[in-house]
């Protein structure tokens, strides 16, 4: 045999041996990935989704701020709290305190404090349990507009004119009256015309001179940017900050019998008016986009900081409604609202 065919045959024998060792070495070592069927059970199951407690609100149409409860809905806030809103379909703002204390739908989705007020001096059984919005200096609730040219400055330039509002009563009809009592024009529902009109229409009856001044909800810089109305004057002008509450109302055959449910709504409405202040575009975005509106027709508003209702924003209604014959005498602040389930609310000693 030659040389190299040992050379040859040594390799061979000596490659054939170590595939061999490799192919027969110890795998206990080795741990095989077991399926999920061959693992061994926890004993844990994943918990069930807890059930939502639904609660029937009303459908903003053509709003004209954020609409707390649609917003808080789109974040998810709701859900975290335990709650879904049932959309039931649009209820007139005059209509919610009937709308209430009939079932129609379980909370008033926040109006002015003046139909609070007077719905539980009419014998209504319903209780504010969280604020809504609040005037600020920037962004007050109402203003009353003139066309930039108007000589209309003052409270006694008003009188004999037409004062153009959204509806009769509470914040619109009164704040006019307020500010004209206010610096000295007496007995002034005698002293003006009131005109009724949408909202939405206010601004071009007014330029067309059907009107001499609109009272609307609208911020005041956007009427400075369109540069063709000034502003006579505010409800901030009036009451400072106190005059522009719109709380949330429950009747109080529903607290009594869910006051958990009303707990976590408080809860829930104040953490989206806390991120509504802080986002101010995205709650109008979001209002708009969910009620098919034009952003531009959604205005800022000044949101309650977490929900806590003062006193006096109620007191300063209780007065004036009072003054002017509109509810009979002796309604009090602790008939018209509490903050007993707002989780951020510290009673005073």
């Amino acid at each position: 045999m030659s040389e190299i065919l040992k050379m040859n045959l040594l390799k061979f024998f000596f490659l054939f041996f170590i595939i061999f060792m490799v192919g027969c070495g110890d795998n206990s070592a080795k741990t095989p990935t077991p399926t999920p069927q061959a693992q061994a059970p926890t004993g844990k199951e994943t918990p069930a989704t807890p059930e939502l407690t639904v609660l029937k609100v009303p459908m903003p149409s053509e709003p004209t701020s954020p609409d707390i409860l649609v917003v808080g809905d789109d974040l998810g806030i709701f859900q975290k709290h335990g709650l879904k809103m049932d959309f039931v379909g649009v209820v007139p703002t005059p209509q919610y305190v009937a709308a209430v204390v009939s079932g129609r739908i379980d909370v008033s989705p926040g109006s002015h404090i003046n139909r609070t007020i007077a719905g539980i001096s009419a014998g209504a059984k319903i209780l504010a349990v969280a604020g809504k919005t609040e005037t600020s200096q920037r962004v007050p609730h109402m203003i009353g507009i003139v066309p930039k040219d108007s000589p209309i400055k003052e409270p006694a330039d008003l009188v004999g004119k037409k004062i153009g509002i959204p509806t009769i009563g509470g914040c619109n009809e009164y704040t006019p009256y307020a500010w004209l009592d206010k610096f000295g024009v007496k007995d002034p529902k005698t002293k003006v015309e009131v005109i009724v009109l949408p909202e939405k229409n206010l601004e071009q009856v007014l330029r067309q001179g059907e009107i001499d001044l609109a009272m609307i909800h609208k911020v005041p810089e956007d009427i400075v940017k369109q540069g063709e109305f000034k502003i006579v004057f505010s409800d901030y002008d009036i009451w400072g900050s106190e005059g522009g509450a719109t709380p949330f109302y429950f009747s109080t055959d529903y607290i009594e019998k869910h006051p958990d449910t009303v707990k976590a709504f408080v809860a829930a409405v104040a953490e989206t008016m806390n991120w509504a202040n802080e986002h101010p575009y995205e709650a109008r975005a979001i209002t708009a986009r969910r009620t098919n509106t034009q952003v531009e027709r959604v205005y800022e508003r000044y949101f309650t900081p977490n929900g806590i209702i003062r006193p006096e924003t109620a007191k300063v209604w209780i007065d004036l409604l009072t003054a002017f014959g509109e509810i009979k005498p002796g309604i009090t602040v602790d008939q018209v609202y509490t903050n007993k389930f707002n989780p951020y609310y510290k009673e005073e000693s």
